[in-house]
């Protein structure tokens, strides 16, 4: 069995191919990714909006049983006020003093107010109790909107997962192969230049002279030095590590008519 090689006792040249192999395989990665789209962003949303309208349904029936408590128990007190009124009012009839008339009045006067503050309580507690089962109906009405959605974007989620799930897993333990082969500092330095960059990309060859993840100009001794591929070299624009297009397998054909004019040299006129 063949011993496996030190990573960090591989040339710079192996070091950038195996860099930049890595980069195409989390790369494909990213892609796969990016072909879920918005939808488990969209599925998350969508689980945080029905638990919050869940919550807010569970408080609105509990606000709503305790309107109807309330109902019950100012309607009783009313009935029980209009017993006690018709009491007061047989026993008015058989009073021996004015006191004890005043006494009843008085009783009968209070029992009265309170029935007029309970119907009102009444009344008040009723609209609130409309409105509160106004929006119990459109709270479930928007949850039931919102399951139905979630249930569409859970299934087309699952579907993409499915589809991609074996290359995906087999890109991840291909990535895992190569990010062996990389020295510890070098693959920590490839993963943050990762998360620093927007589209994902830490190793880049040069495109037209230019760095293939920012676009700037890359100096032309630089570009030499990459190509000799003698030691890491990163942009001084963006960081990202930078290798030249024969190592990343392209090919790069001049185009005709790019090559720099030829000045013409203009012959002097010799004095006659």
């Amino acid at each position: 069995m063949a011993k496996v090689k030190d990573p960090a006792e591989l040339s710079v040249e192996e070091k950038l191919k195996n860099l930049y192999s890595l980069q195409k395989l989390v790369s494909e990665i990213d892609r796969i990714k990016t072909l879920r789209g918005e939808l488990p962003l969209e599925v998350k949303d969508l689980e945080d909006d029905i638990a919050g309208l869940e919550t807010r349904i569970e408080k609105i029936n509990e606000d709503i049983a305790a309107l109807k408590r309330e109902l019950n128990e100012r309607q009783g007190t009313i009935e029980k006020n209009k017993m006690d009124i018709d009491r007061f009012e047989e026993q008015m009839k058989m009073v021996r003093n004015n006191r004890e008339f005043d006494n009843f009045t008085k009783q009968i006067e209070y029992l009265n107010l309170d029935n007029e503050l309970n119907v009102k309580r009444i009344s008040e507690a009723k609209a609130t109790l409309e409105v509160r089962q106004d929006e119990l109906i459109a709270a479930n009405k928007k949850i039931a909107d919102r399951r139905t959605d979630l249930d569409i974007k859970r299934s087309e989620l699952e579907e993409i997962v499915a589809e991609t799930k074996a290359e995906e897993e087999k890109l991840r333990e291909e990535a895992h192969s190569v990010e062996a082969t990389i020295e510890p500092r070098l693959l920590s330095a490839f993963k943050r230049i990762r998360r620093n960059s927007r589209n994902g990309l830490a190793v880049v060859y040069v495109q037209r002279d230019a760095c293939g993840g920012c676009f700037n100009k890359v100096p032309p001794q630089r570009q030499l030095d990459i190509r000799m591929r003698k030691k890491i070299i990163v942009c001084e624009y963006c960081g990202r590590i930078l290798v030249d297009p024969e190592l990343a397998g392209v090919q790069v054909v001049q185009k005709a008519g790019e090559e720099k004019p030829r000045r013409r040299r203009v012959a002097k006129r010799r004095e006659e």
